[in-house]
């Protein structure tokens, strides 16, 4: 029987997806499910997991089976991270703190991105533990040391460091939709968009105010207004950062420091020379070199050559409690979803992160469960089978 369009009761990402291309206007859905250019390295990603084969095991006790693991010191309830997204805050009122929330009861870390509607403060606020924090390196190295000063203050521990962004993936949706272009044209455009999800101009455009740029509030100009933010953001990356600035990095931050947008050996061995504790394998989902490859197709070279020291997770088209699986199999410690938490989130607020990530932890056991494995630490290639003949 095939799928219901909207599923009147979502169980996996993609019914989150189908109901959040729903409830988004256009502009925001595009924002979120798109990548750069033609899309062809965000479809590599799901095309890398899918190929992957597991080993059915049977009669294997597997009565004590645990997901927990431990990334960094810290203990969570499996080998998971919500990935840091730009924009949450539009995706669902207060989006980010309703992620953080709903990463909290599931017992996973939550990434604020730099980029989001709610600023660490809040963010803090409304949960226990410690959000991890995400940030670019911008050309205004004051403002980085303020942000840095500021995650400190919050109580961040954890800094994840995005590397691939010298400048902004080609976005051909964004493009078309008038995302950040200057003009009335563009603005009607996406009015007109809004006007069409009259539920979340309401619940998200009128009451999910301000929309604000919370952990950048004080470095734009004018963090209220999206194409005066763009502009801003857009004239601070910084094609010319190098090593050396992870050196410069590393000398100012004195907590957790991950790399996230790793996927050649060499900057793997690389980024453990700067000081790195952990990586992220990352093409950022597909949202900025295009043609780059799978990062499943990457990770056991870059697992293989980062050492045990250092922590390796991996993002890049993760959908299922099997795709984390698969991860681990392929040498990470833990996967990070982006996309996946998104959809949930703009389609049931934290009801919908938290109900996903509830399917995503049973997934995992149920894979363990099969191919007889009891913990995350025994997760490893064994348990993978040959690629389909055609791979």
């Amino acid at each position: 029987m095939p799928m219901s369009r909207h599923p009147a009761f979502p169980v996996t990402a993609e019914d989150y997806r189908r109901l959040a291309k729903k409830r988004l206007p256009r502009f925001l859905f595009d924002y979120l499910d798109g990548g750069a250019g033609e899309e062809k390295t965000a479809a590599a990603n799901l095309a890398g997991l899918d190929a992957l084969r597991l080993r059915q095991r049977v009669l294997v006790d597997v009565d004590g089976l645990d997901t927990t693991t431990t990334l960094f010191g810290q203990p969570w309830r499996m080998p998971l991270a919500l990935a840091p997204a730009g924009l949450a805050g539009m995706m669902a009122r207060r989006g980010e703190v309703q992620a953080a929330r709903a990463a909290e009861t599931a017992g996973v870390p939550m990434t604020a991105s730099t980029v989001g509607i709610c600023s660490l403060d809040e963010l803090q606020a409304a949960v226990e533990k410690p959000v991890w924090f995400q940030l670019y390196m911008l050309r205004d190295r004051g403002a980085v040391e303020a942000l840095l000063e500021n995650a400190r203050q919050a109580g961040c521990k954890t800094l994840v460091f995005t590397v691939d962004l010298p400048l902004p993936g080609m976005r051909y949706r964004d493009a078309r939709n008038g995302l950040g272009l200057p003009g009335a044209r563009a603005k009607r455009v996406r009015a007109a968009q809004a006007l069409a999800r009259p539920r979340w101009l309401w619940d998200v455009a009128v009451r999910g105010r301000p929309h604000t740029f919370g952990c950048l509030t004080d470095q734009v100009p004018d963090a209220r207004d999206l194409d005066a933010f763009k502009a801003w953001v857009d004239g601070q990356f910084d094609p010319g950062v190098t090593w050396d600035d992870i050196a410069w990095l590393r000398e100012r931050w004195d907590g957790t420091l991950i790399l996230k947008g790793i996927m050649e050996v060499d900057d793997a061995r690389r980024a453990v020379e700067a000081g790195a504790d952990g990586i992220v394998v990352s093409n950022h989902g597909g949202r900025q070199l295009d043609s780059a490859a799978a990062t499943a197709d990457k990770l056991p070279a870059i697992a293989a050559a980062a050492g045990e020291d250092t922590t390796v997770l991996v993002d890049g088209g993760i959908r299922s409690g099997v795709d984390i699986f698969k991860a681990l199999a392929l040498g990470a410690h833990g996967a990070l979803i982006g996309r996946a938490w998104m959809w949930a989130l703009a389609a049931q607020g934290q009801r919908g992160v938290e109900n996903l990530l509830a399917t995503l932890q049973h997934e995992l056991m149920l894979t363990m469960t099969l191919t007889g494995t009891n913990s995350v630490s025994e997760i490893g290639r064994q348990q993978l089978d040959r690629l389909p003949e055609n791979n």
